[in-house]
């Protein structure tokens, strides 16, 4: 089976909406940016189709889905970030009497 002819857009939805459950039940904020790089990657595989320059190379597909992820995660950091007051930064050693 050849690369071209496969119809990927939909497994990278599904795989999109599979993290964002994850997400939901692992609160760990380091999956929802997956899911979004997902999501866009198959966006625009749906878009642009299976014989564009992007559903032509696997690399291609994994860079983007690479760069989206990351851009929404910083992004998403950026926006909720840390809370005042989450930080803790330990002043006293718990070992010192």
């Amino acid at each position: 089976m050849d690369w071209n002819d496969l119809n990927l857009w939909w497994i990278w939805i599904a795989g999109g909406i599979v993290l964002v459950i994850l997400e939901v039940f692992l609160p760990v904020f380091w999956f929802i940016g997956l899911a979004i790089g997902a999501i866009i990657v198959g966006i625009l595989l749906a878009v642009a189709g299976p014989d564009s320059w992007l559903g032509g190379s696997p690399a291609m597909i994994l860079l983007l889905f690479s760069l989206f992820s990351l851009i929404a995660w910083g992004v998403i950091r950026k926006v909720v970030g840390v809370r005042k007051g989450q930080l803790h930064v330990a002043s006293k050693d718990v070992n010192e009497d």
